[in-house]
This record gives structure tokens, C-alpha cells and sequence, in this order.
């Protein structure tokens, strides 16, 4: 138990006692009560709200309802004072010894401190990357990976049970194009030359391995043959080629799926026709005509009845089509069915999409509830792009895509964890810089070497004590940590409270900023030895001391070994 989950239950127990004397009305929703740092670290060392919001169905004053907590909160072990502030919050003021039982519990609880019980295994299907497979992933890609990942690693240390999944756009035009571009390299591998790739076919030489299989198993079968002959055969095998490239790809940034949901399944197995009889069975689905477009006029506008989802219902601004004139589905048609499919199984659905799909967003939301009936939680992270840079000048394309920088590219060159840390270093929907030279800096401005520096520092100075000689295997005097070493436990102190609200969220990049804190709190402490020997971590002449220390410096490691786990980078042990 942290300090903070130890401190809800003791006001939870206050007021129990406050409902048996009848000062407060029994069976008051405490949902919102809240313990948490004051905003100014003057004013105490935690703070509650629980007089703010449990006064008015509590029918009294919020500086009344505290006076009745503050003085029994003043009366527990480890509280040095209880005082009312403002309207009614209360600032609690805890002695020395409540920071140094913390670090006891970090010590103790080792890779679990931080975890929560708040998803209470709640089921949470989250969706990211889906790029359609018809190449190498892109940096455009590598940013929603990192964040879905991410999100999926912090989900799951908050208790909840997450399903992580690609959507597989196997259905649409694009893998008709990928099958002809194979096509062409297939034919240039039985030695034909080709030229130039034609406008609107994918040139990457990503592709030429596709075609020296298929040319491998087939011959010359399907060079001269009617596109009817091969089309089929050539996008089934070319879809299967770019999922295992994009697999690769993910790979090399520690990324894994559960679950590769195909659109052509989707529709293959009817789901687009089972949620629109669904739909219509609730009036939710019609046949009517889409309003004339901004900038048409009656002469060049033909109305055509078309299958409409009533999305206006749902706080849309207009119906939208599931059907297009043809009868083929809109992409909404689709994608209306691919989420009324993965709500079968989550109770919470996270879709982490390109800024570009913004437009989208208030329609799937409004399909999501209308097919669940609001029984399915829904929400999109929309992520903006990464603007790659070398030393502040824009990168070129990469010769193996043919027009765009890949993924694999960039970790082949810094590496993965400086990928993946980046990535979270700015709000997903943020606009972002990635340049090569800044992200490999050893610097402080630079937060990934910040933060696995501090990690390394503090292994380092535990090797140092080992080859010292000094026996730091005993259990540590805490009593010896100064102010400024205990004002860095308290810091440390609310990891557990980050996680939950990242995770309450959707926001993994809360933990990356907080990290970055912890460590430059922790560089701020090791930087006193610079001027004063006797403030250094390792004080030789002083075992007692020294173990004290490194006790506090274990406890900042873990945390950041922790926060780094959830981010899915490699806590260092030294740094070259």
C-alpha cells in the first residue's frame, strides 16, 4: 500500500465514523474524493477534497464538514498537522517518518510499486498503427505505435486486461494497386526490364523480394497473363509479404499484436450487413438522400438514396452513408462493423489514429454507441505527425521506400529506446520534431540520456560501493537522510498517482514527463557532492551514512526502472 492509497483509506474510515455518529447522512458517493500534493509544497505534504465535494449532499458548509475531518486527521500516526485552507480543503502536514516508511515500501515492493487496482480487470481493446499493408511502417506510423504500446503497458500495470490490435485494410483499392505493383517486380525478377515504375503503383524496392518469390514459385505462369488470372493470387500473397515486413518493423521497437483483425474477414464474414439490420431494427438506419454539398448546385448535384446512419442522434453534424450508390460499403460502413465486432470483447474501446482522421472521430463514436447501446466505453488519441530532421535540416526519403523515411531506418540508426522515449516525450496530439542529432545528445536538454543517465549513475555508485569494500548489505539508518534527500522521497512518492491518472487518461506520456522530474531531482542531489565530499552519494569514510543513501538512490532507480518498463525502454546499467 502507498502513502497515498493508505491515506483515502484512512479518510475513508473518518468518515464512516462521521456517518455512525450521524453527522454526515449515510450511502454519500465518495467517488470523487481525492488525496494528492497541494498544488504549493508549502501548504503541507497531501491534500483532500473530501469536505469540497461530499458538503453539499452532506447538507453542511465545506469549511464545517472540515472541521470535523481535519482535527481526526490531525490525530493519526505520522501526521505532524491537519489544517483547513480556502473553501475547505485540507492540507496534511506528515512528519519525517511517513517519507521514510515510503521508501521502506518502494524497497519492498520493488517492480510492483506503482501498480493499482483501479482498471479492476476491466477488458480494454486498444487499436494502434493499423497502417494499411502496403509497405514498410514510416515515421509517420512510428509515433501511434510508441503511444498504443505504450498506453497498452500502462493499462495493464493499472490493473485493467488489454487486447492489443492491428486492423488489417485488406479490402480496399490500395491492395489492388500493391498486387499490380508486385506484378511488375515479379516480372522484372524473370528478367524483364521494366522502366520506371508507372504514376500510382508503389516503386519501393521493398517489393522486389515479393517478386522474386512469386517468380520463384510460379515461373513465368502469370507474366503475360489477363490481370483476372493473377490479381487475386498476387494480393493475397503480396498482403501476406508487407504483414510480415510490417511485423518486422514493429519488432525492432519491441512492438507485438494479439490480434490482426482483416477488413476483407469482416465483410467476408457479413458483420457490415449484421450491423446495419442491427441498426435498422432501432430506427438507427434509413433510406434517404444526402444533402447537396457546400459549393454544388442543382445542375451538377444527382440526389441518390442511400442507407444512412442516423449519427445526428449522436451529436454528429450530419447523417452519414453506410452504402455507397454501388452498393459496396463506405469505409464508415466498414468501419461501423469492425467496432461493433471488437466490442463484442472489450469493454472499453481505444483507437489511436493519425490528426489526419480527425474528421471521423464524431461519427465512429456516435456508431459505437448506438451499436452498444452506450454500453461500450470509446475514445480516439488522434496523434500528429513527426517532422524528422538532421541537425535542424529536413531528412530525405529513403531509397527503400521510395518516398518516405522508414521506421526501420530510424532504430537501425539511434536505436529503439531513444525511438520509443522520444516519442512520449511530447502530448500525442502535439506537433513533434525528431532530429538525429538532438535525440542522441548527452546532455540535460536531451530527456532521454537524462533519464537512463540517472539509472545508470545510481548503478554505478552501488559498483562503486561494492568495490570499496563497503558492506552496504545491512539494513539502512533512514534517520540519517537529510531534508533534500526526503524531500526527493516525496517526489518519488507519487509514481503510484501518476500511473493512475496516465492511465485514467489515455495519456503515457504523463509518465515520461514525470521521469524526467524524478531524475533531474536526482541529478540535483548528486551534483551537491560536487562542491561538498560529504554530500556525496558515497561517503567511504562513513558506511552508515553511505548505506542510508544508496538506500534512497535504490528506491529513485527502481521507480525509474518502473516508469521506463511502462514506457517500454531499457533501464541502463552504464552509459558509454
Amino acid at each position: 500500500m502507498t502513502l497515498y492509497t493508505q491515506f483515502a483509506e484512512h479518510i475513508g474510515a473518518i468518515l464512516d465514523r462521521l456517518e455512525a455518529a450521524g453527522d454526515i447522512p449515510a450511502g454519500i458517493d465518495r467517488k470523487n474524493v481525492a488525496v494528492e500534493p497541494p498544488r504549493d509544497p508549502s501548504h503541507g505534504d497531501l491534500a483532500t477534497n473530501a469536505a469540497m465535494v461530499l458538503a453539499k449532499p452532506a447538507g453542511k458548509n465545506p469549511r464545517e464538514l472540515a472541521a470535523l475531518i481535519a482535527p481526526k486527521l490531525a490525530r493519526l500516526d505520522g501526521v505532524s498537522g491537519a489544517e483547513i485552507a480556502g473553501p475547505g480543503f485540507i492540507n496534511i502536514r506528515l512528519d519525517e517518518d511517513a517519507w521514510r516508511d515510503e521508501l521502506r515500501t518502494i524497497a519492498a515492493a520493488g517492480g510492483d510499486y506503482g501498480k493499482s487496482a483501479i482498471g479492476a480487470g476491466k477488458t480494454v481493446n486498444i487499436e494502434y498503427v493499423s497502417a494499411n499493408p502496403t509497405g514498410p511502417l514510416h515515421m509517420g506510423h512510428c509515433r501511434g505505435a510508441v503511444v498504443g504500446d505504450a498506453l497498452a503497458n500502462l493499462l495493464e500495470y493499472a490493473g485493467h486486461k488489454v487486447i492489443r490490435e492491428y486492423y488489417v485494410n485488406d479490402a480496399g483499392g490500395q491492395v489492388d494497386t500493391l498486387a499490380r505493383s508486385v506484378h511488375i517486380r515479379y516480372r522484372e525478377a524473370l528478367g524483364e526490364d521494366v522502366g520506371e515504375i508507372p504514376d500510382g503503383l508503389y516503386p519501393g524496392d521493398y517489393l522486389k523480394p515479393v517478386g522474386v518469390a512469386l517468380a520463384t514459385e510460379f515461373g513465368d505462369s502469370y507474366a503475360q497473363a489477363e490481370e483476372g488470372e493473377w490479381l487475386t493470387l498476387f494480393r493475397e500473397r503480396a498482403v501476406a509479404a508487407m504483414l510480415e515486413l510490417i511485423r518486422s518493423d514493429l519488432a525492432l521497437l519491441g512492438i507485438r499484436h494479439d490480434i490482426f483483425a482483416s477488413e476483407a474477414d469482416v465483410q467476408a464474414a457479413g458483420k457490415p450487413q449484421a450491423a446495419e439490420a442491427e441498426l435498422r431494427s432501432r430506427g438507427l438506419v434509413y433510406d434517404g438522400e444526402l444533402e447537396m454539398p457546400k459549393g454544388k448546385t442543382p445542375d451538377d448535384w444527382e440526389p441518390v438514396e442511400l442507407p444512412l446512419f442516423r449519427s445526428t442522434e449522436f451529436g454528429d453534424d450530419q447523417d452519414r452513408p453506410i452504402r455507397k450508390s454501388d452498393g459496396s460499403w463506405t469505409y464508415f460502413g466498414n468501419d461501423l462493423a469492425y467496432h461493433f465486432q471488437k466490442s463484442q470483447t472489450a469493454d472499453v474501446l481505444v483507437d489511436i489514429w493519425g490528426a489526419d482522421h480527425s474528421g471521423t472521430v464524431k461519427r465512429i463514436k456516435a456508431a459505437v454507441e448506438a451499436l452498444t447501446g452506450g454500453k461500450t466505453e470509446f475514445d480516439v488519441k488522434l496523434v500528429q505527425m513527426v517532422g524528422l530532421l538532421r541537425d535542424g535540416e529536413p531528412v530525405k526519403m529513403s531509397k527503400r521506400s521510395g518516398s518516405f523515411v522508414t521506421l526501420a531506418d530510424v532504430v537501425e540508426e539511434v536505436g529503439k529506446d531513444v525511438v520509443r522515449f522520444t516519442m512520449l516525450t511530447r502530448k500525442a496530439d502535439a506537433q513533434m520534431d525528431f532530429d538525429f542529432a538532438k535525440v542522441v545528445e548527452a546532455s540535460k536538454d536531451n530527456p532521454v540520456f537524462y533519464v537512463q543517465y540517472a539509472h545508470a549513475r545510481i548503478r554505478s555508485v552501488h559498483r562503486k560501493a561494492a568495490a570499496e569494500g563497503i558492506d552496504i548489505s545491512g539494513e539502512a539508518d533512514l534517520g540519517l537522510l537529510d531534508g533534500a534527500e526526503l524531500a526527493l522521497v516525496r517526489h518519488a512518492a507519487q509514481f503510484p498517482r501518476i500511473v493512475e491518472a496516465a492511465a485514467g487518461a489515455y495519456e503515457p506520456h504523463r509518465v515520461a514527463f514525470y521521469l524526467f522530474d524524478l531524475a533531474a531531482g536526482f541529478h540535483a542531489l548528486w551534483n551537491r557532492g560536487n562542491d561538498h565530499p560529504d554530500k556525496r552519494l558515497l561517503v567511504v569514510n562513513d558506511p552508515g551514512l553511505t548505506r542510508a543513501r544508496l538506500a534512497l538512490a535504490a528506491g529513485i532507480g527502481q521507480i525509474i526502472r518502473n516508469g521506463l518498463a511502462i514506457m517500454g525502454v531499457e533501464a541502463v546499467e552504464e552509459m558509454e
